[in-house]
């Protein structure tokens, strides 16, 4: 049976014997995600965040969208959700297949220059309009190649055949199911983008998707992509770094059905039942994950901030968060701002958030680095953060649908604080993959048994 990657480090240990070739060809892998890393975090800090900091400053002097151009919302999201996100998935996906020879750095040398050049392209074309009816369609099929690529090379890794006892296939793990829905998830996203992309085109009309449409595509991209990915990392990592058991198999496997029947029912356009279910699902998984349970050890927070098990448990409150918030806006929203809040907090809330919290203990092994460049600066990133992301969410609702005209003078503030806590994380991590100091050099013990 085939599937995604194990999504585990290579660090080498003298006491192993690795062959000098062996730790030369990982070298080369943690080179190539870093070039997929740092390229996530240009475009979080650039055309992502810094480029919603600006839409958000002219929505906020004018009380609303005004003439605020779609496509330049869109561009911020897509860079967001593709240029940072989605490289990150793709760069670690990547370094964790098992590859030989030149395979190595062609094929995702390959994925990346497609991959960065398509959400370059998006980006320009929705900000600027240049030749856009040609840049849409070429970035969306740049992107959906990159994407296929990387299922291609992903399909040649094979789980264990059998047993110990040698007669039955090994059955799939619950946390590798959820990582293929959200990687089938982003598949969909991408060919959904490529199609409307030539619908544009061919049309000729705005550069920008139909709202009806975008908010489908939203949901495909959230819960059907970001969501389920996030929920399979949490289910292979947090066990060992939050020192708690393993995730309830059946509360894991519900929390899936019911986030799976929520994107179909989204997607299809019944957007009432689709929220309640995305409700039920963030709920249910975190009963999975068994976040109430005490720690049976110490959590393994060795170079990081100690703080690194509240933030993740705070993640798992905003999707509940963004969950409940869905089901608010499907039935009361009327000038988008319940729903724009419900989407902040699960990007930034909940994706973002974890990002920044397990980020910091992942990134580094896989890039072939000892650990983050400042705990301090960690811990600063994510209260920056947390502290914009809970004055976003609580004042929009308020702002966009005429309740508190104060909270116009709020947003701002939480646009600072956010655009802050994201250029500090980019400027810790970037300084980690610049001037750390290289695990291969290092005689420390092997973390395949902790990640």
């Amino acid at each position: 049976m085939s599937t995604l990657p194990l999504f585990e480090p290579f660090v080498p240990s003298a006491s192993t014997g690795d062959h000098p070739a062996i730790i030369a060809r990982e070298k080369q892998k943690s080179l190539v995600l870093r070039a997929w890393i740092l390229t996530g975090l240009f475009f979080m800090a650039l055309p992502g965040t810094l480029l919603g900091f600006s839409n958000l400053m002219a929505i906020s002097a004018h009380h609303g969208l005004g003439t605020l151009p779609a496509a330049w919302m869109e561009g911020h999201g897509h860079a967001q959700m593709f240029g940072w996100i989605g490289s990150f998935i793709l760069g670690i996906g990547f370094y964790s297949q098992p590859a030989h020879g030149r395979s190595v750095m062609r094929l995702p040398l390959a994925c990346f220059i497609l991959w960065a050049s398509g959400v370059a392209l998006r980006w320009f074309a929705n900000i600027y309009g240049w030749h856009w009816l040609e840049l849409l369609p070429v970035s969306a099929g740049f992107e959906l190649i990159a994407v296929i690529l990387f299922l291609c090379a992903a399909s040649r890794h094979k789980l264990p055949a059998t047993t110990q006892a040698g007669r039955f296939k090994s059955p799939m793990e619950l946390w590798m199911v959820s990582v293929l829905i959200g990687t089938a998830g982003l598949a969909a996203a991408v060919i959904f983008n490529f199609v409307e992309c030539i619908r544009l085109a061919m049309q000729g009309g705005p550069r920008s998707f139909p709202h009806s449409l975008d908010q489908k595509y939203l949901v495909l991209l959230g819960w059907g992509f970001v969501v389920p990915v996030v929920w399979g990392f949490s289910a292979r990592w947090l066990p060992a770094l939050l020192a708690i058991s393993k995730p309830n198999v059946d509360w894991f496997r519900a929390a899936l059905c019911l986030d799976i029947s929520g994107v179909l029912f989204g997607v299809a356009g019944f957007s009432k039942p689709a929220t309640i279910l995305f409700a039920l699902s963030a709920i249910t998984m975190g009963l999975a994950l068994r976040f109430a349970e005490r720690p049976h050890v110490h959590a393994k927070t060795d170079g990081i901030h100690p703080s690194f098990s509240t933030f993740i448990r705070l993640a798992y409150a905003w999707l509940i968060a963004a969950g409940s918030m869905s089901v608010w806006a499907a039935h009361s929203d009327l000038h988008g701002g319940i729903w724009g809040a419900s989407r902040h907090a699960l990007t930034v809330g909940f994706a973002a958030t974890m990002v920044f919290a397990i980020g910091p203990r992942i990134l580094p092994h896989f890039a072939g680095i000892q650990s983050i460049f400042s705990k301090r600066l960690m811990f600063i990133s994510l209260l920056c953060l947390q502290t914009g992301c809970l004055l976003r969410v609580s004042s929009e609702p308020l702002a966009y649908e005429g309740l508190v005209s104060f909270a116009w003078k709020v947003l701002p503030v939480s646009g600072v604080l956010e655009l802050s806590g994201v250029l500090i994380f980019a400027t810790n991590l970037a300084l980690t993959f610049l001037i750390g100091r290289s695990a291969f050099v290092l005689n420390i013990p092997s973390e395949r048994a902790v990640l």
